[in-house]
């Protein structure tokens, strides 16, 4: 796992070198008719890299985009209507059948369909009409690393190709190497704070949500800790009622809109007694850990994900668990 997580800058720079004329040619269709429907086809980590594709496209492009309960067409057989219909599935392994079956019933139905799927070879790569391999060579660990970063560039980079957006597409190109700073920031301190914690929240909001969505994932399947993600909005709600004195928080304040709240945030939980760990970029005032900045704001996320993941792996070593074959879980899922 470790081993694959340092590996994300590189193969983040191998995807950005590979398809150009395709990203092109979607870009072109995408804007010559564009969709009046968007749904995104993915489950575990890949749902969490759709979620944000969908977030981009939706503030960038302000087009409505749908999470895919892929049972409506697997289990129920509904007739979802097509007209104006891009469907969007993200996976690492492209095998589980309640991806491809959905591909296959919206091609059927004349859609647009695209995979971004790391085995170019899968049966969901086969299913799409667009194909986009994530170029993040083999991943042996069970736990997602360098795969669900490279699905966090491929939604950025449909993003930029549908927009045309020359200044989007440099700073993808510049992001490789802010993410090689990002591999390198200290994150020890949170394997001392986490080491005995049994369960945890995760906050983020707006583009950041997805990535506390994928730690809290991580949290559980390489530590065995009960982590929940939330928003930094919906965990005034309900959620609150469980934070008490030396309750343990993550919570992940990057550059942009949302960050203000989440600081506020942060400040609110610690003068409630709660043990709040705030990621924040160098210079924050009561930041615990250090988030690289990406050439611009909107990728910061893979920024993020990217110093946490040495960080969860080392955690779960300190915990007596092993991060690369964690318990009653296999890295191929078929769910139907």
């Amino acid at each position: 796992m470790l081993d694959e997580a340092r590996e994300a800058p590189q193969a983040v720079a191998r995807q950005l070198r590979e398809d150009g004329d395709r990203w092109r040619a979607f870009g072109e269709r995408l804007r010559r008719e564009p969709p009046t429907a968007l749904l995104t086809i993915a489950r575990g980590s890949s749902d969490h890299a759709a979620h944000y594709a969908a977030y981009l496209i939706m503030a960038r492009l302000g087009r409505l985009v749908t999470s895919m309960p892929m049972s409506l067409v697997t289990l129920y057989q509904s007739q979802i209507r097509c007209d104006g219909l891009a469907a969007l599935a993200f996976s690492q392994s492209g095998q589980s059948p309640d991806l491809i079956g959905p591909i296959d019933y919206f091609r059927n139905c004349s859609a647009i369909t695209c995979a971004f799927v790391n085995d170019a070879s899968s049966p969901l790569a086969r299913a799409a009409e667009w194909l986009f391999p994530l170029h993040a060579g083999q991943e042996a660990s069970v736990a997602a690393t360098k795969s669900f970063i490279a699905q966090l560039v491929a939604g950025a980079r449909l993003t930029a190709a549908w927009q045309d957006d020359a200044t989007l597409v440099s700073a993808l190109e510049a992001l490789p190497q802010a993410m090689e700073r990002a591999c390198n920031t200290d994150w020890s301190s949170a394997v001392d704070a986490l080491r005995d914690a049994d369960r945890l929240f995760v906050v983020g909001r707006g583009l950041g949500l997805p990535v506390a969505m994928e730690a809290a994932l991580k949290f559980k399947e390489t530590c065995g800790i009960q982590a929940e993600a939330f928003s930094g909005a919906e965990i005034q709600h309900g959620p609150m009622a469980l934070i008490d004195e030396g309750y343990p928080l993550l919570v992940f304040a990057p550059r942009g809109p949302a960050q203000a709240g989440l600081l506020e945030l942060a400040r609110a939980m610690r003068t409630r007694g709660a043990r709040v760990l705030l990621a924040a970029p160098q210079g924050t005032p009561e930041a615990n850990l250090v988030l690289a900045e990406a050439p611009v704001a909107e990728l910061d996320p893979m920024c993020a994900i990217q110093s946490f993941y040495p960080m969860v792996e080392a955690l779960a070593r300190a915990r007596g668990n092993d991060p690369d074959r964690p318990p009653h879980l296999k890295k191929v899922t078929r769910t139907s």
